[in-house]
C-alpha cells in the first residue's frame, strides 16, 4: 500500500509538472463592485470613492504533490478593496475616467500551509482608465437606452499582465424605477507572456432600482465572474486540481443624494434650492449596503460602500 501511495505521489507529481511547462497562475477577473449608467452631462466632473470590505473568506484548498511541496488553489480572494477615481464627461455621448486601486489581497505563494488564508497588507495593486460612449440614450427618464464600455488596468507588479474589459451596457427607465446591466468579456495581455494566462472571462454588473424620493433611493444589485469561458488560455494545474472558480454576489443597497453650494451649506434635491444645472452646486452621493456571496467561492458577505462628489 505505501509503495502504491508512492507511485500515485510520483505519477501526480509528474502530470502536475508537464502541465506547469509554460502553465501561469490565474483566478477570477474581480472588478470593483459598481455600476456603471448611460449619463453623461458635458462639463462635469465627479470624484468617486468605491469602497468593499468581505469577510467569511472561502477557505483555500491544497494538495500536496510532493512530500512538503504544496499546489494551491487559485482562486481571487480580496479582503479589503478602495478605489479613487476621477471622471469627466466630454459631450452628451463620452465620458472618460481614471483611477487607483487599492486592496488587501490573499497571498499568492505562500510559505507553507499554515499561511494558506493569510493576507498581505493594503497597499497600491493598479491605474486603470476607463471610457463610456453612450450610442442610445434614455431620454427624460423614459425607455431603453444602450452604451459601450471599454476599461483597461494596468498592475504595477513588475512583469505583471494588464487587463481590458468591454461590453455593452443596457439601462431602462420607467417612472421611479432603473434597471441596469453592464456585461463585460475580460481579458489580460502584455506583460511576461509566460507568466500570462491569455484565458477570456465573463463579468457582470447589475441594478434594479426604486427612487423612493429625490433623495432615497434603494436598490437590488449583483456581481459576478464566470472563470474561465471554455477552455480559453492556459488551464494550468491548479484548474486540473480545483476547478474554476465562478463567483457571485447579490444584496440590497440604499443610496442618499443631496446638495451643497461652494459656501458649505446644504439642501435636500428635493427643496429646490439649487438648480441642477447651477455652477456653484456640487451633488454628493452616498450608497452603501451589504452583498451575501452566492456559492462557495465567493466571501459569505461584502460591504460595499461608496461616495461620489459631481461638480
Amino acid at each position: 500500500m505505501r509503495i502504491l501511495k508512492g507511485w500515485r505521489a510520483i505519477s501526480l507529481s509528474a502530470v502536475l509538472w508537464g502541465m506547469s511547462a509554460g502553465a501561469v497562475f490565474a483566478g477570477p477577473s474581480i472588478g470593483q463592485f459598481e455600476i456603471k449608467d448611460l449619463e453623461a452631462e458635458p462639463g462635469t466632473v465627479e470624484f468617486q470613492s468605491q469602497n468593499a470590505h468581505s469577510w467569511g473568506q472561502p477557505r483555500r484548498r491544497l494538495v500536496e504533490v510532493a512530500p512538503g511541496e504544496y499546489e494551491y488553489d487559485d482562486n481571487s480572494v480580496t479582503r479589503q478593496r478602495h478605489a479613487l477615481e476621477i471622471e469627466m464627461s466630454l459631450t452628451h455621448f463620452f465620458r472618460l475616467r481614471v483611477g487607483v486601486e487599492y486592496e488587501k489581497e490573499r497571498l499568492d505563494d505562500p510559505a507553507n500551509p499554515a499561511f494558506a488564508n493569510d493576507f498581505g497588507s493594503l497597499k497600491l495593486e493598479e491605474i486603470a482608465a476607463e471610457g463610456v460612449v453612450i450610442l442610445i440614450p434614455v431620454k427624460e427618464k423614459q425607455g431603453v437606452g444602450l452604451g459601450a464600455l471599454v476599461e483597461v488596468e494596468h498592475s504595477l507588479e513588475a512583469g505583471a499582465s494588464k487587463s481590458v474589459s468591454f461590453g455593452p451596457i443596457l439601462e431602462a427607465q420607467s417612472g421611479p424605477w432603473t434597471a441596469i446591466a453592464n456585461l463585460m468579456l475580460v481579458h489580460d495581455f502584455g506583460g511576461d507572456q509566460s507568466e500570462r494566462d491569455s484565458k477570456w472571462d465573463f463579468a457582470y454588473a447589475a441594478q434594479l432600482k426604486y427612487d423612493l424620493t429625490d433623495n432615497w433611493a434603494l436598490a437590488l444589485e449583483a456581481y459576478g465572474t464566470v472563470d474561465r469561458l471554455g477552455n480559453s488560455g492556459s488551464p494550468g494545474e491548479s484548474r486540473a486540481l480545483f476547478g474554476d472558480h465562478d463567483q457571485h454576489r447579490m444584496g440590497p443597497l440604499i443610496y442618499y443624494t443631496y446638495k451643497a453650494d461652494t459656501s458649505g451649506s446644504v439642501s435636500n434635491v428635493s427643496t429646490g434650492a439649487f438648480d441642477s444645472d447651477d455652477d456653484d452646486g456640487t451633488t454628493v452621493t452616498i450608497g452603501v449596503g451589504l452583498l451575501a456571496g452566492l456559492n462557495q467561492n465567493t466571501p459569505d458577505a461584502t460591504l460595499k460602500w461608496s461616495v461620489e462628489v459631481e461638480f
